[in-house]
This record gives structure tokens, sequence and C-alpha cells, in this order.
């Protein structure tokens, strides 16, 4: 008998008085102990799916027909009441993001508590699924706020916090795509063994297809809210039957090479380039005070020396606090080095005021991860684009709207979309908005921080070739920072992997990839998703 069993299932959303469909005609079981993945794109229903299941769904959604039922309950049209009792008793929730999930104002161990007391637990049943959970030190975690815990620790909270009603199933609503791939490993191994050891059934929500293919004993592909195919990994990977599923194994650069990183470019023995950013000997401390032991300083950065080849792409990566985004700020004038050089183009950087360093800003510009955050919402894509021309009094209006034109020529989006808002756009649209706006002021150097890890792989695909392509066409070089080697592998010439602020091997990416000679190194590597199916098919 299957635990959730879900047949002809419609779901909508009601919009200007219209129901929109998002899920249509969904068959979908999930047998006790079995962990069924299910991937798509952004809107191709697999979210919608999860919450329809136990009744999470907005206020302006709609089950149209069919039948949820999870342990023998009919969840489609059940009272609140019965919901209420089926969460947290019957189904864990992990949703994707913690500090949307947690209660930034809650000590830990409270939010786990209240979870605990619903059931009729003990109070210090909070450190048993602390521990559960893979918390290490839970006495101490269940007394800190979820902002005193690195990203990795947010989420095992939250795996504590589904875990305490002893759920029979726990639905992952991409629980690791914010992650670094060691502790994403970690993560995934922890929620495995839990289903190994009690029996617990796992739902996973991923658009990684690596993910799933490590992790699921069943993989259904959604699209546009349709299930399209169906089958345990090494079928759906090996042998897909759908346009689509070809269509993102094909788009995910770790499973196009079989579970393997396979870089792009090959510059071994190959004369360097000139630099067009280099960094030596840099170091950065921050003071960070302690109640305890007054003001000390935490060293970010240890002598880094990182160089950029013009006209080609040098990587940073490593996990959360390694000391990535420093290295990016710190090249970008905006933190000051405790000691070092940074030369810019040849300039010196490090001890220039901030009106010296402004003429050098034309020089290098910034993409970031999270393009509606860096958007102003009430500007126009032409208004936003035109920004850094309006700042340096560059040209007139007719001009600055003609090279708006071009930009958005250049990055394959229509001019007709100069007067739209962002909030009209899709996040991979917003991206090449943002990307347009970084080549405004025709830069030599663009820094790139996480571009793509926010995107599906399919537009994750399209951003990473629009980015070869323009360096390409216009000679740019990136300072591209990324926790996902296979992204990495996809772009850059050459790399540095930096751990605990310092930077443990460098290289090119086809040399440090395939033949690592740092531990840590191998260990990112060996954390990569996608090598089960690899070994299967």
């Amino acid at each position: 008998m299957s635990l959730v069993d879900i047949k002809g299932l419609d779901v909508g959303y009601v919009r200007h008085r219209k129901v929109q469909p998002a899920v249509i005609g969904l068959d979908l079981a999930v047998a006790p102990a079995e962990v069924v993945a299910i991937v798509g794109e952004s809107g191709s229903g697999k979210t919608t799916t999860a919450n329809a299941i136990i009744g999470l769904l907005p206020a302006n959604g709609r089950i149209t027909a069919g039948s949820a039922v999870v342990d023998g309950v009919e969840t489609a049209g059940a009272s609140e009441r019965t919901l209420r009792r089926l969460r947290g008793s019957v189904v864990g929730l992990i949703p994707q993001d913690p500090m949307v999930g947690l209660n930034p104002t809650k000590r830990v161990g409270a939010q786990i508590a209240e979870a605990v007391r619903l059931r009729g637990g003990a109070p210090e049943e909070v450190f048993e699924h602390l521990a559960e959970a893979g918390v290490p030190d839970p006495e101490l975690r269940a007394r800190q706020y979820p902002h005193e815990l690195s990203g990795g620790l947010r989420q095992r909270v939250l795996i504590a916090i589904a875990l305490a009603g002893k759920p029979k199933l726990i639905i992952a609503d991409e629980p690791t795509s914010a992650l670094d791939v060691t502790v994403q490993k970690r993560i995934l191994d922890h929620l495995g063994g839990l289903v190994r050891e009690q029996g617990i059934s796992l739902l996973i929500i991923t658009h990684d297809l690596a993910v799933a293919a490590d992790r699921a004993d069943r993989i259904i592909v959604m699209q546009n809210g349709r299930k399209v195919e169906q089958g345990d990994p090494a079928a759906i990977l090996g042998t897909p039957r759908e346009r689509y599923t070809r269509q993102l194994i094909a788009a995910a650069p770790r499973l196009a090479h079989a579970g393997r990183v396979v870089p792009r470019f090959d510059v071994r023995g190959q004369e360097k380039p000139e630099p067009i950013l280099e960094l030596t000997d840099v170091s950065k401390t921050f003071a960070v005070s302690d109640l305890r032991r007054g003001a000390r300083g935490f060293n970010a950065l240890d002598k880094v020396s990182v160089t950029v080849p013009r006209g080609q792409t040098h990587a940073l990566v490593g996990e959360s606090g390694c000391g990535k985004t420093t290295t990016l700020r710190i090249a970008l004038g905006l933190e000051t080095a405790t000691s070092g050089s940074v030369k810019l183009d040849g300039d010196e950087i490090v001890g220039r005021s901030w009106n010296r360093l402004r003429p050098l800003r034309r020089k290098a510009q910034l993409v970031h991860q999270d393009p509606f955050a860096t958007l102003d919402p009430k500007f126009t894509i032409g208004q936003s684009i035109t920004e850094p021309l309006v700042s340096f009094r560059i040209g007139n209006r007719k001009s600055r709207l003609e090279r708006a034109r071009e930009l958005l020529d250049q990055v394959a989006l229509p001019a007709s979309y100069l007067d739209r808002l962002p909030s009209e756009l899709s996040g991979g649209q917003r991206q090449r908005v943002a990307i347009a706006r970084a080549l405004a002021l025709r830069p030599d150097l663009i820094m790139l921080d996480e571009p793509v890890s926010a995107l599906d792989v399919l537009v994750q695909e399209q951003i990473l070739q629009l980015l070869a392509d323009l360096q390409a066409a216009l000679g740019l070089s990136y300072l591209f920072v990324s926790h996902d080697l296979g992204v990495v592998a996809e772009l850059a010439h050459t790399v540095s992997v930096m751990s605990h602020g310092k930077v443990v091997e460098q290289g090119p990416v086809a040399e440090v990839f395939t033949n690592p000679q740092s531990p840590y190194t191998q260990e990112l590597i060996d954390a990569i998703p996608g090598r089960r199916v690899a070994d299967a098919v």
C-alpha cells in the first residue's frame, strides 16, 4: 500500500478571476521507505504538487480535480484541523530557504520544542532530534539563533524540526540548492541514512538531475504541470524517452559528462596571457567583538595570491566562509586589504581613496547572484542598463538609449524589453539584463558572484553560453566565484581552490580537476553528485 497516492490531480491558481492550471492530471505514488525525486524547471509544478499534498497551497490555489491521499487521509478538501494533524505527525516539510523556514527571533531549541510539544513529546527530545539531524554540540546549538548558524547547520535544524513529529514522510523542497557540494553531500547522506534506518519515505523536489540521480529510487520528470516521464535513475538518465528529459540531461554540466568533471578549456602548456588583475599576498583581518574576550581579529584572508589572465576566466571555488567573496570585494575596491597588493590593469588600488578609485571602476564591473536584488524594481530595464552611463556622464539621452538597445541585442533580448520592469522578467532574463548593465561601460573585467546558482539547468546553460560568447566577441576577462565545480569546468580556464582564507591549490582547470594535489580539492570533486548513475549506464 502506498503512503502517498495521487490520482488525476489538477491544481490551479486564481488570477484575474480565472483559474490558471499549474498541475494537470498528475498520478503519483510514494511507497513506505521509498525515495522519489520530482525534477523539472521552475514553473513545472514540482512545488505546487508538494504543497497540494500537505494542504499548504496559497490563498489563490485550488485543487480542481482528482485526489491526494496521504496515509489514508484525503487531503483535497480536508479541514484545516485534519491537515494540521497530518503535518508533523505524518508529513514533515523541509523548505528550500532555512532563513524563511526558521523564525529569526526564536532560539533554535525553542522552535524544535514547538514541534515536539505538538506531538506530546518530552522537552529533552530537542537535543535528541538535533543530534539525529547531525547537528554537532546540540546543547550549544539549541541556545543559538538561526543567524548564528551556517547554511548547512540551518538546513539540519529544519531536518530536526521535520523529524520532531516522528513523520512517515519527509518532503524536501530543494533542500540543498544553495549549499556547497560538500555540505550538500553531508545533508543528503544524512537524509538517506534516515530512510534506511527508520523506514521514512522521502519526496525530493529538485531541479538538479545529478542529485536526483544519486539519491532517488525513482525519478518523475515534470514539464508545464504534467508528468512527462518516470522510472529508475539509470533508465531515465541512461535511455530517456522524452525530448525534454534529454534537454535537461544535456544542459546539466555535471551529467553531460556522466558525473565526471570534464573541463571545456585546456590551457596546460600554453603561454600565459598578461594579467588584467593581480592579487599578491592579500590578507584581510576583521575586528570581531567577543563579550568574554573583548575585541579580537578574525583572519578572513591569509596571503592570498590570485591572477586573472587577460581574455580568460579565473574561478574561485570553495565552501561558504572560505574567503571567495571577500577576495572578490577586495578586488573591486569594496573592501580594503589589511596587507598585500591588488593591481587592476597594472594600477595599484590598495590605499586609493574612493575618488581615485572611481576612474578604475569603468574597467571592472560586477554581476551578482540575485539580479532581482540588484535591479531597482521601480526602474525600467532601459533605466537600469543606462544608469552607469548616467553616473559617469557618458553620452546624451539619445546615445544612451541606442547603447541600451545594442546591449540588449548582445545579451539576446529584444529591444521591446527596455520599457519593462524587472518583475515582468524571468530569472534568466533578469540575469541577462544584469550582464548587459555590467557591459554598459565597456569594462575589461567582469566579476561574477555565483551568477547561475539560482537558475534552472536549462537557463543556466544559456547564461554560461552567453558569457562564453561575450568573452570570445569582446575579449572580456572574468573572475568567477562559484561553489559548483561542474559550472566552473564549463566556463573557467584557470582556478584557485580556497579553504579557511587560504589558496590551497591553483592552476589550469584541466590540471586541478583531473589531477588534484590537495586533499581538500579531491574532497570537493568527490562530493559532486551524479556518479551513481555514471557507474550504472
